[in-house]
């Protein structure tokens, strides 16, 4: 049986919670399509902080700011990302701190050179979802970029200097410039976009219709 080709982007931050659920939803869905759609998929950068300072901010009272939300909306709400999680096998733990992510973002277009995007975006995602590191200090980042079998002392390097800023800072403005302002953003073959963090069901189904509309 002929296979059908997809090209998937996924714009996301590792500071999104969705973001962390939309991929394990996707990484379901295309498990199910195996054998019938042949994927791509690779990550792209969007900062849902980008002014955050170094020092981060604690996570409850920053989300009731940004938002407008009281202390018990924002515990409401991260019950539901917790249930959402746990339904498509992703454990959040608690996240009591807002990081910047910008490091995070350059890590990860280096990693994408080497082949170990996905990797190391699963593992950011765990870290900082998971076990509440930061995924944006140096120590985290070499340490996670080691795990995937990047080299850390290149890893320690790039976060010294200012390697891959601007091609991050491009990225960004790339996506923002096609209107991303929420994330994640799915973006199939260029053209189709699937927004939000929707269940493997939905994934799944937008995928088969796209990879069959494309080929015909």
């Amino acid at each position: 049986m002929e296979q059908h080709r997809l090209d998937i982007a996924f714009v996301s931050d590792v500071a999104c919670p969705w973001c962390a659920i939309g991929l394990a939803s996707v990484d379901r869905a295309l498990s199910r399509l195996d054998g019938e759609v042949e994927a791509t998929l690779h990550v792209e950068p969007f900062e849902l902080n980008p002014d955050m300072g170094a020092e981060g901010a604690d996570t409850v009272a920053y989300l009731a700011r940004k938002y407008g939300r009281t202390p018990e909306e924002v515990a409401q709400a991260q019950a539901r990302i917790r249930e959402r999680g746990a339904a498509v096998g992703f454990a959040f733990g608690p996240r009591k701190h807002v990081w910047n992510t910008f490091n995070a973002h350059r890590m990860l277009h280096w990693a994408g050179l080497e082949g170990r995007a996905l990797a190391l975006k699963r593992a950011l995602l765990r870290a900082y979802h998971g076990e509440g590191r930061n995924p944006g200090a140096t120590d985290v980042l070499v340490e996670l970029c080691g795990a995937v079998g990047l080299d850390p002392a290149r890893a320690k390097s790039i976060l010294e200097g200012s390697e891959y800023k601007s091609e991050v800072r491009e990225r960004e403005r790339y996506w923002q410039k096609r209107g991303v302002a929420g994330v994640p953003h799915v973006v199939v073959n260029d053209r189709y976009v699937i927004e939000g963090a929707q269940p493997p069901e939905a994934f799944e189904q937008a995928f088969r219709q796209i990879a069959q509309e494309h080929h015909g």
